[in-house]
């Protein structure tokens, strides 16, 4: 029987349309705009200025305190201006505007197609190197990759967990990963395992991914204490604690993390570029991004630069459809919508999907029945239900009672309602509100003791 995680759990149409896709090389684009906040954590200082030559991977803002990242330029040209723009949350940040002029990258970076198998540095040279490199997680949350390499003074790691899942419907840029890249793939987990100074990685990959699950299999008799695992089909098997319940059996208790029952989790995608930072000095500068949707002309997987706009990744997928009623950054279950084409890709954009207008109107919100089944498919043991009325009433301090800081915002409660409450939307807000509170209060006790 394959592995999987015990409770909660849905299964939604995969639509993986693009998973036969090749990854394309996307042409650079005439201009980028590189926000320098990417990253969970303080935002990077902006360290050039207005009328300055970059080049590609050179760093343009430095990252502030230990979680932060560092932010490089994705081309070579001018900056034509250091000014706000929307990005896909619709909130206004800082960012670098570039003109591109020709493409001439740092001479320190190795941009020969050979692969480099021997690791040189050490443990803690892998780390900084990850932290000058502005790596971050590139399964969604772009925690920055040095903090989770650091094992905290009395903790210990003794397995590394690496995600292969991609459970979110119609997304397949980690399954090209490792269909096309896997030997890179897996030097970088030797990186990452060398890094913690572990001697074990499963690599958990949902079994339909077969020819990736083949591939990796082969490769990895080639690697020392690397092993692939096949995972049931259910949605939300990425997440940290979900993955670790299913590949190791280990409960993550609510507020504590993976090194807390010795394990650490990376996702594919940050392996290979971890890969390409430690062997071949190169910045987090691009990556794979899906740009998909049923009315898409040219689906596919495209390998693009940072700061290039959505437009640009829809172009190259056959232009805009005439019927496309909304635009989603990221999956479907735990993406947002985003009104402007223009916003640029960061680290974190895995994915593109356009919806046609029949399948993006929201249906009528129908009072809530108490049927039980958001309930029954939290993976988290929580009450949906609850959360949302509370957030609804504005009961935030009865929300942060019932955990909802907790919630991972998988999806899975709003896509089984039979009402149509938007659940998780509430569940943002409230989160959101709790949060804020939390980080008030912490300021106020500082503040009281000095």
């Amino acid at each position: 029987m394959l592995k999987t995680f015990p409770v909660g759990g849905v299964h939604p149409p995969e639509n993986k349309l693009t998973a036969d896709k090749a990854i394309v090389y996307l042409s650079v684009p005439e201009s980028v705009t590189i926000p320098v906040s990417q990253h969970i954590g303080a935002p990077a200082k902006i360290i050039v200025n207005k009328g300055d030559y970059v080049r590609t991977g050179q760093l343009i803002a430095a990252s502030q305190g230990f979680v932060s990242a560092n932010i490089h330029s994705s081309v070579s040209g001018k900056i034509n201006k250091i000014d706000l723009v929307s990005d896909s949350g619709g909130y206004k940040q800082t960012a670098v505007f570039i003109d591109v002029e020709g493409d001439e990258w740092v001479e320190t970076i190795d941009r020969s197609s050979e692969i480099v198998t021997e690791i040189k540095l050490s443990p803690e040279e892998i780390v900084e190197r990850c932290l000058q490199s502005g790596m971050v997680g590139l399964g969604g949350a772009a925690f920055p990759s040095h903090v989770k390499l650091t094992v905290p003074q009395g903790k210990r790691c003794e397995i590394l967990l690496i995600n292969g899942v991609e459970c979110e419907p119609f997304l397949t840029s980690d399954h090209r990963l490792m269909l096309e890249k896997g030997e890179e793939v897996l030097i970088g987990i030797t990186i990452l395992m060398k890094a913690l100074k572990v001697e074990r990685a499963m690599i958990g990959i949902e079994n339909n991914k077969k020819d990736a699950i083949d591939n990796l299999t082969r490769l990895a008799t080639g690697f020392i204490g690397i092993t692939v695992h096949a995972l049931k089909v259910k949605y939300p098997q990425g997440a940290e604690k979900q993955l670790i319940k299913a590949l190791i059996n280990r409960e993550v208790p609510q507020g504590h993390l993976p090194i807390d029952v010795g394990a650490a989790v990376q996702n594919v995608g940050t392996a290979f570029a971890v890969y390409e930072a430690v062997q071949k000095n190169k910045p987090l500068f691009e990556r794979v991004v899906t740009v998909t949707g049923k009315s898409l002309a040219r689906p596919g997987n495209f390998f693009v630069r940072i700061g290039t706009s959505v437009s640009k990744l829809i172009e190259a997928a056959g232009g805009l459809p005439e019927d496309t009623g909304k635009i989603v950054n990221g999956g479907p279950m735990m993406g947002k919508a985003i009104n402007n084409i223009d916003v640029p890709v960061i680290k974190g954009t895995s994915g593109i999907i356009l919806f046609p207008l029949n399948e993006s109107q929201r249906a009528e919100i129908k009072p809530c029945i108490r049927c039980g089944r958001c309930v029954a498919v939290c993976a988290l043991h929580m009450e949906p239900y609850i959360l949302m009325t509370l957030s609804e009433k504005g009961l935030f301090e009865r929300a942060e009672m019932e955990g909802i800081a907790n919630c991972m915002e998988c999806g899975s409660c709003s896509y089984v309602c039979p009402a149509d409450r938007p659940i998780l939307d509430y569940v943002r807000l409230g989160k959101s509100a709790v949060l804020k509170m939390a980080k008030e209060r912490k300021m106020n006790l500082k503040a009281s003791k000095s």
